[in-house]
């Protein structure tokens, strides 16, 4: 009899266990030549050498299936130790998998090109209204990278357009001031990623969140880079955040030009990258529109009735500046 221990790297292990280690004491009723003891993340087998070795291989099947979609039922434990494909493994087209289960996957034309974009590109600007899944979509893909070791961290990061007077009257320490602007980051990996699991890789910084002004002087080799929010950058700010771009790693910009909440007199980093860059080899363009929002109903009814607002004001403020 040999005993040899597996580290269940990667994944929450109360995933794989199941509520009261029922999916545990499955597993241990299917390998009953085998003495199966479970720590933390770390599984004591003892048996011979044939049952561990298949135990090993069927347990990291296990383990690669928690990882993809953030669950395992009994069915698909039955269906691994069978030899057989999930269910899940039938679905195509996902980029990863919410803690519920959901699919995370383009819902429009424009939102493939995204994630197309990505696979084809270095940088990928994606511009359009609120609600077309830019910035989640992006966390998805950066998370999917993250997973599947084709980078060793995510950075995310955004402006704090409010960055003096209205930050020094927040309460708290800095990250207490700044974390209001970067509530959207957090709300989109805790959808993806179990809250343990993404506390440990923010402890370890294979995640990191901190707004842009935090980005000056560093290079990023490695990693997935997510800039938010980017229309709420100055010329000079987007510069600097572009250029902190190193080896093996992939950029995405996201940003709405309907929504710049700099000064009047402040011109748009987000909008003069986009002018400036159009056509570099490398560099995609993804421009979302209001048929891509996939938020409630009535979030496209709003954008539509700003967008007539807005040509209304401009068609008032030209007769006004007319010459009489």
């Amino acid at each position: 009899m040999i005993e040899k221990h597996i580290v269940l790297e990667d994944i929450d292990p109360m995933m794989l266990y199941g509520v009261g280690n029922v999916h545990l004491q499955m597993i241990k009723a299917l390998y009953p030549k085998l003495r199966i003891v479970a720590r933390d993340n770390v599984l004591r087998v003892m048996g011979d050498h044939e049952q561990m070795d298949l135990f090993a291989r069927q347990i990291e099947q296990m383990r690669l299936h928690v990882l993809k979609f953030n669950r395992i039922t009994d069915e698909d434990i039955l269906d691994i130790v069978n030899g057989q494909k999930t269910k899940d493994e039938a679905v195509k087209g996902v980029v990863v998998y919410s803690l519920s289960g959901r699919p995370i996957k383009s819902r429009s034309e424009n939102q493939q090109r995204l994630i197309d974009a990505f696979e084809e590109s270095d940088m990928v600007f994606a511009v359009g209204p609120a609600g077309t899944g830019k910035t989640y979509l992006s966390i998805a893909l950066a998370v999917k990278a993250l997973k599947e070791k084709q980078a060793k961290r995510i950075v995310l990061s955004r402006p704090a357009v409010e960055a003096g007077e209205k930050l020094g009257f927040l309460p708290g320490d800095m990250k207490d001031k700044i974390d209001p602007y970067l509530q959207p980051l957090y709300d989109a990996l805790e959808d993806m990623l179990p809250a343990t699991k993404l506390q440990d890789m923010m402890e370890k910084h294979t995640i990191q969140i901190a707004p842009l002004a935090f980005m000056r002087g560093r290079t990023l080799n490695d990693a997935v880079v997510i800039l938010d929010e980017a229309q709420n950058t100055t010329s000079a700010q987007i510069k600097m955040f572009l250029t902190r771009m190193g080896w093996n790693t992939k950029m995405i910009i996201t940003g709405d030009l309907t929504q710049i909440d700099l000064p009047r007199e402040t011109k748009s980093g987000l909008r003069e990258a986009l002018h400036i860059l159009k056509g570099i080899e490398g560099i995609s363009i993804v421009e979302l529109s209001k048929k891509d929002i996939v938020r409630h109903k009535l979030v496209t009814r709003i954008v539509n009735a700003y967008e007539d607002y807005e040509k209304i004001r401009d068609k008032e403020r030209r007769d006004d500046e007319a010459p009489s």
